[in-house]
């Protein structure tokens, strides 16, 4: 069977963002409207900026589905940017369109620009701002559609859910969060936790560092804009051994677990248990009040570049995790059980 992977294209406000999958077996039932359903929640929130009011993000599939079912072909997704049609000048790939219309060169603090201007030697941040932009994560939530397709084949399903935002880690009071960090100018990140039912015993491995499934799942997890912390299971600071780890009992003539402190993951492998992943997103660093900083050309200290951003998008955050843990889920199942078909793929994991 070929490599299950995938790559995307496309900056923020470009002409659309593509997605090429290789290795998803035939026979897969995709339905379009679930991909775009997918994309609509990661769109919703409370917090989110005035870019969600002009997108309405739908799939275009254009390769490698044929009347609703995989053909184990590449398959090509592309979303379009509705927004374009206002920066078709600024974003044109012709060299003859060169205009400094919406360049920038002040450093905005907690982003990209900095560090992706030292190494693209770029001096108009606009170049490392339109790829550097979550706005990219609108192709991995599309990706992650089509994975839990075939993990939903195997019964195998997910949720998130929002914990936290800023210091209220009640439901109750998170839109009165968001309000008081946007009547200040101000951002505010949050907590969420992501679970998967259902999985089978050993996907992942110790034999190797990259091989363990915890390390790739927290890849998939921090790489996200703006994540900086990621938890798998219980937080076992201040525990002791007696009691964090968890007993293994026989129950109805199958083992299991008393408590799932481990998250699911035991020696770099999957347990049976629930697959629990909690993350920190951070603030989102462009604000209406904006932090000092320095300008590119001239070298002067002055204040960040404003570009219209959300106050909170936890929520979004929390669709997106979910997607990417997916994908990852997807490629060990193929990795461990095989099949160039759906049909050869259950065989293999039904036995």
């Amino acid at each position: 069977m070929n490599k299950f992977r995938f790559l995307t294209a496309g900056e923020s406000h470009g002409k659309c963002l593509t997605a090429i999958i290789e290795g998803m077996p035939s026979g897969v039932s995709i339905d379009i409207e679930f991909i775009n359903s997918e994309l609509q929640r990661r769109q919703k929130g409370y917090g989110r900026g005035e870019r969600m009011k002009i997108e309405n993000d739908t799939v275009e599939i254009t390769s490698g589905v044929r009347f609703g079912k995989t053909l184990g072909s590449p398959i090509t997704l592309v979303i379009k940017n509705r927004d374009f049609e206002s920066w078709r000048k600024v974003m044109s790939t012709a060299p003859e369109d060169i205009t400094d219309d919406k360049a920038f060169s002040t450093f905005r603090p907690g982003h990209a620009d900095y560090a992706g201007s030292i190494k693209y030697n770029q001096k108009d941040l606009r170049n490392i701002l339109e790829r550097s932009s979550a706005r990219k994560t609108a192709a991995d939530v599309a990706v992650g559609a089509i994975a839990k397709s075939l993990l939903k084949e195997l019964n195998i399903t997910g949720v998130s859910k929002v914990t936290q935002i800023g210091s209220a880690c009640c439901p109750a009071n998170f839109n009165e969060e968001i309000d008081i960090m946007r009547s200040k100018g101000d951002s505010t990140g949050g907590k969420f936790v992501v679970l998967y039912k259902n999985l089978p015993v050993g996907l992942g491995s110790f034999v190797h560092w990259d091989r363990g499934i915890d390390g790739r799942l927290a890849q998939a997890v921090m790489s996200i804009p703006a994540v900086k912390v990621v938890e798998i299971g219980t937080n076992p600071l201040g525990y002791q051994g007696s009691t964090y780890h968890d007993e293994i009992f026989i129950k109805n003539g199958e083992i299991g677990h008393k408590t799932n402190n481990a998250g699911g993951i035991e020696g770099g492998m999957t347990n049976g248990e629930d697959l629990v992943i909690s993350a920190v997103m951070k603030p989102i660093p462009t604000m209406k009040t904006p932090l000092k900083t320095v300008d590119a050309k001239t070298l002067e200290e002055t204040e960040a570049h404003f570009e219209r951003s959300d106050v909170c998008a936890v929520e979004a955050c929390s669709v997106i995790a979910e997607a990417r843990i997916a994908w990852i889920l997807a490629d060990e199942i193929l990795l461990k059980y095989g099949g160039d078909s759906l049909e050869e793929l259950k065989m293999h994991y039904n036995k």
